[in-house]
C-alpha cells in the first residue's frame, strides 16, 4: 500500500474535498473518457446520490460537477474564469470543455439530485452521462467521491483500486505495528522511511518542491483568513471571526493580560482561518479533507510561531510523517465524513497533526504512533451534522479544538517513553466500526443532529 503525501495533501478548492473537488475530478475523468471515445457526442446529463445530493447545495457540488464538466479542475481553479464559465452556462446552455464540440447541457434539467437510497458502492456516488443528438445516453460512468478528493469509478471500487499499488516500495507497511516493526529495524525515522517512498517513486527534486508549495498554500490560506472579514456565503450569516480573534491577541502582545490558555485561541485562530477560507469557497490544501484542512497548518504555524527551536527546514518532516499516518487510517478506516462521520475528518486530521508535531519535537516513532493514537481515540463517536449542509456550523469552530487536541496528544506521549495500552491499529478499526455503525444521517446528509435542532433558515 502506498499513498503519496501529494495524495494526502492536495491543493484545490473549498468547501469539500469529497463533494466539491472530488464531483469536479469525477467530471474531468468522464471527459478524457469521451475525449477517447468514437462516438459523437452532443450532450451531458448528472445525477447525484447519496450525500451529494442531500448536502450537495451546501457543499457546492452542483457548481463544481458543472465546472469539472467545462474543464475545470480543482488544482489550477481560477475563481473568476469560473464566474465566468458559470455565468455563460446558465445563458446558452453550452459546455466547451477543451478536445470537444460544444455540449448541450441545461443545469436546471440536466442535473439532477437523487433523494432516495444511496449508491451501493459509497454515500457519495455520481452518475454522469453522454447523449447523442438525439438525447439518448450513449456513454455513462458511475463515480464515488471516497474523501480527501479521491474518486474511483464504479468498477475501481468493487476491484480494490482506491489506492496506488503501483511499483513497489522500499518500506512497504499497510498498519502502524508494520510501520513501527519496520523503523526499528531500518533504524529509520517514520518521516525517513515516507520520504525513501517517495523519492523512489517521484524523485528528490519533485518532493521537494511539492512539499514547499502544500506549505506555502496551507500558510498564505491562513494569512488571508485572517485577513478577511464579512459573513459566509450560504444563508446562515455566519460571520467570520479569525480576524477579529487574531487582531486581539495581537493587541494583547507583551502587555501581560493574556493567561497561559490563550495559546489555544492562536491555534483556534490560524485553524477558523483557513475553514472561514474554505466555507467561502478559497483555495485550501485537504488535510486530509477540505472540511478537516484547517487542523494541521494551524498546528504547523503553532510550532513555527511560538515553539522555541521549531525550523521551517523541518515542515517536511511534519509534512511526511503525516502522510504516514493519514494513509493507514485511510487505508484501513476512511477519511470521508459522509462514510464514517466527523471522525474520520477532524478525527484523522487531528492525528495527522498530533504525530507531526511530535515528529518535529524530537519523537521517537513509538511516541509518534502514540501521538496519533491519543489524538483519534478523542474523536471517536463523532458526528458529521453540518447545519443546513455548509460546511460552516460546526466545522470551522471543530478545526480549532481538533488542533488543540493533536497539540495535546502530542504534549502527552513526549511525557512517555512510547509504550501505551491501546495500539493506533485498534483505534483505526474501532473508528471503522464506529463508523459503521453509525446511522447515516449522522453522515454528512444533514438529516440529524444539530443540521435539524439549529434553525437553519
Amino acid at each position: 500500500m502506498f499513498l503519496s503525501v501529494f495524495d494526502m495533501f492536495k491543493v484545490g478548492v473549498g468547501p469539500s474535498s469529497s463533494h466539491t473537488m472530488g464531483p469536479m475530478v469525477a467530471a474531468a475523468r468522464f471527459l478524457d473518457m469521451l475525449r477517447k471515445s468514437p462516438f459523437e457526442f452532443a450532450g451531458l446529463k448528472a445525477s447525484l446520490h447519496g450525500s451529494l445530493a442531500f448536502t450537495g447545495v451546501g457543499h457546492a457540488t452542483d457548481r463544481a460537477t458543472i465546472l469539472g464538466l467545462a474543464g475545470f479542475l480543482p488544482d489550477t481553479y481560477d475563481h473568476e474564469k469560473a464566474e465566468a464559465a458559470l455565468e455563460e452556462i446558465q445563458s446558452t446552455y453550452k459546455l466547451h470543455p477543451e478536445g470537444l464540440p460544444p455540449l448541450k447541457f441545461h443545469p436546471k434539467e440536466d442535473l439532477r439530485f437523487d433523494f432516495g437510497p444511496a449508491l451501493e458502492g459509497h454515500a457519495n456516488g455520481m452518475i454522469l452521462m453522454a447523449t447523442d443528438a438525439q438525447g439518448d445516453v450513449i456513454l455513462q460512468e458511475t463515480f464515488y467521491s471516497i474523501g480527501g478528493g479521491f474518486v474511483v469509478t464504479e468498477a475501481e471500487l468493487k476491484a480494490g483500486a482506491a489506492t496506488d499499488e503501483g511499483a513497489p516500495v522500499p518500506y512497504p507497511f499497510k498498519s502502524a505495528s508494520e510501520m513501527l516493526a519496520m523503523a526499528t529495524r531500518s533504524g529509520k525515522s517514520i518521516a525517513e522511511m515516507k520520504r525513501t517512498n517517495e523519492v523512489s517513486r517521484g524523485g528528490q527534486d519533485n518532493l521537494t518542491k511539492g512539499c514547499t508549495r502544500i506549505w506555502q498554500v496551507m500558510n498564505d490560506c491562513i494569512e488571508r483568513g485572517l485577513s478577511n472579514e464579512g459573513i459566509l456565503p450560504g444563508g446562515l450569516n455566519v460571520r467570520r471571526r479569525a480576524k477579529g480573534i487574531h487582531d486581539s491577541l495581537l493587541a494583547e502582545r507583551g502587555m501581560n493580560l493574556s493567561a497561559p490558555h490563550t495559546i489555544n485561541d492562536w491555534m483556534s485562530a490560524y485553524a477558523m482561518a483557513v475553514n472561514e477560507e474554505n466555507a467561502a469557497g478559497g483555495q485550501v490544501v485537504t488535510a486530509p479533507t477540505n472540511g478537516a484542512a484547517g487542523v494541521l497548518p494551524a498546528v504547523i504555524r503553532y510550532w513555527l510561531d511560538h515553539v522555541p527551536g521549531a525550523q521551517p527546514s523541518r515542515v517536511d518532516e511534519f509534512l511526511l510523517t503525516a502522510a504516514a499516518i493519514g494513509g493507514l487510517v485511510k487505508f484501513n478506516a476512511s477519511i470521508s465524513g459522509a462514510e464514517a462521520g466527523c471522525q474520520a475528518e477532524v478525527g484523522s486530521a487531528s492525528a495527522m497533526a498530533a504525530a507531526g508535531l511530535c515528529a518535529v519535537m524530537g519523537g521517537t516513532p513509538e511516541q509518534i504512533e502514540n501521538a496519533a493514537e491519543i489524538a483519534l481515540e478523542h474523536h471517536l463517536g463523532m458526528t458529521c451534522d453540518p447545519v443546513k449542509g455548509l460546511v460552516q456550523v460546526p466545522c470551522i469552530e471543530r478545526n480549532g479544538l481538533g488542533a488543540i487536541k493533536a497539540v495535546s496528544a502530542a504534549s502527552l506521549s513526549l511525557r512517555g517513553d512510547g509504550s501505551h495500552l491501546v495500539p493506533l491499529d485498534t483505534v483505526i478499526e474501532t473508528m471503522r466500526q464506529t463508523g459503521a455503525d453509525m446511522h447515516e444521517k449522522y453522515k454528512e446528509t444533514s438529516l440529524g443532529g444539530l443540521a435539524v435542532n439549529v434553525p437553519n433558515c
